[in-house]
């Protein structure tokens, strides 16, 4: 089958839709994925030397030179031949991207308000100057994007582009640009909101419902803190807070002192996503329900409550994005992308599992397995009698349809979605995941007989 081509210009257009959020927050990620695209997918002159199958280390190696770095630090060597050197303007104003470099920064502090001295400062910056965890990160996020599949551990080309958009670059000179307002949206439901957000011969043809549990007495409060930490991203740098916070799990207000990263709207409510003392009294990251915050109050860093791990982070220049809690999603299923990831194994009814379940996407992560394989999956992940149990159990059931994912431990999301799937799906792995299920509906049976 023949291999399609990208050869499409780093337009504002494409950039924002690539920024996944904000383009002048994200520009030189956007840049960088283009340039990605263009690396997989463009012509032979520029393409890659990779099989349509490849590893991280792989792309690495095909990428950089030889004496690039392959640790998690980030380069620093000096072979000025490497493209770890390669500034972001040199990407984008090559001969072959037909981008005129004076119309580009033009459209660029028109519409994505981008002064010219900051974007000045930014394209001089080494675009692949990173450590392997963040362009690790790209590919996922490429994967999520549906530009790569990814079959642990090898990324594979896509036959098919994902829908995008598409914009003649001369013609997008000559009108005004119409930008994305949808990107904190996945990109599938971005293209739908941007398609269908007008209406259509004066009727409006697409809606979007949410259940949304926050009573309305405290819209305005939340309205409020949302527009509290807008005020603090804007601030360079971006501030700690000080939170109380009225935690469910321990009954009373705590209080907590964090660096607010994103906001997330997940399973009927909003959260802010913050790194710091959480309301266990431990520091790591927490996701913080806005309509149960008390207060919101920002520090400096020069404060003395400051968490040591945090406070050097921000010395070091490594504070957190929202890049980071993307890529930990990614990698196993379930908001608490902070809680430990664990492998699942799920036994479902063959007639449920072709109704409902084939062909949905639940996670990267969720996939069908064989019988054989669900097998062998038992036999090294247990012991006995555990083992011998569930061996039995498979023995029962030959025809159904059996499915592995990695997901976060004790993920309330994860375990709302197992019991909505309650009777015609059983738990295999985890043990532990298994006897919480076993035990939940031993006692929801109490509750009537």
């Amino acid at each position: 089958m023949t291999q399609p081509i990208f050869s499409d210009p780093p337009t504002v257009e494409l950039l924002q839709w690539l920024a996944r959020g904000s383009l002048k927050q994200n520009l030189l990620r956007a840049v960088r994925f283009w340039v990605l695209l263009r690396l997989l997918y463009g012509d032979e002159s520029e393409r890659l030397d990779l099989s349509n199958s490849f590893s991280y280390s792989q792309w690495r190696d095909a990428f950089f030179s030889p004496t690039h770095p392959k640790g998690e630090e980030v380069p620093r060597h000096q072979d000025t031949q490497c493209l770890c050197h390669k500034k972001a303007a040199d990407w984008l104003f090559a001969a072959k991207t037909g981008i005129q470099e004076a119309e580009w920064r033009c459209l660029m502090t028109q519409h994505a308000g981008i002064d010219a001295q900051t974007l000045d400062t930014w394209l001089q910056i080494p675009l692949f100057a990173l450590t392997r965890r963040m362009l690790a990160g790209d590919l996922q996020t490429l994967t999520q994007l549906q530009w790569l599949k990814y079959n642990k551990p090898k990324y594979q080309r896509v036959q098919s582009f994902p829908k995008r958009p598409v914009t003649n670059y001369e013609r997008s000179k000559e009108r005004p640009l119409i930008t994305y307002n949808f990107n904190f949206l996945p990109p599938d439901l971005a293209l739908i909101a941007q398609n269908y957000s007008q209406q259509t011969d004066g009727i409006q043809r697409f809606f979007l419902h949410v259940d949304y549990v926050v009573p309305s007495e405290l819209l305005d409060k939340v309205e409020d803190f949302q527009e509290q930490l807008r005020t603090l991203w804007a601030q360079i740098p971006v501030p700690p807070v000080l939170l109380v916070y009225k935690s469910a799990k321990h009954d009373r207000n705590i209080e907590c002192i964090v660096y607010p990263v994103c906001i997330y709207y997940v399973q009927r409510a909003t959260y802010l996503c913050a790194l710091g003392h959480n309301p266990n009294q431990e520091v790591n990251w927490w996701n913080y329900r806005l309509d149960r915050l008390q207060s919101l109050a920002p520090l400096t860093w020069t404060d003395d409550r400051i968490p040591a791990s945090l406070l050097q982070q921000y010395r070091d220049n490594t504070l957190p994005t929202p890049d980071y809690i993307q890529e930990q999603m990614a990698q196993a299923w379930g908001f608490d992308y902070y809680q430990t990831a664990c492998v699942m194994l799920l036994r479902f009814d063959r007639i449920h599992d072709r109704r409902y379940i084939q062909g949905t996407v639940r996670h990267e992560t969720f996939k069908s397995v064989s019988y054989q394989e669900a097998k062998r999956l038992i036999k090294k992940l247990t012991q006995p009698p555990e083992q011998k149990m569930l061996l039995e159990i498979l023995a029962r059931f030959p025809q159904d349809a059996y499915y592995t994912a990695t997901y976060r431990e004790g993920d309330p999301n994860v375990l709302q979605r197992l019991q909505a799937w309650r009777p015609f799906v059983e738990v295999l792995l985890p043990e532990t995941l298994r006897q919480r299920v076993a035990a939940d509906v031993e006692k929801e049976w109490r509750l009537y007989y």
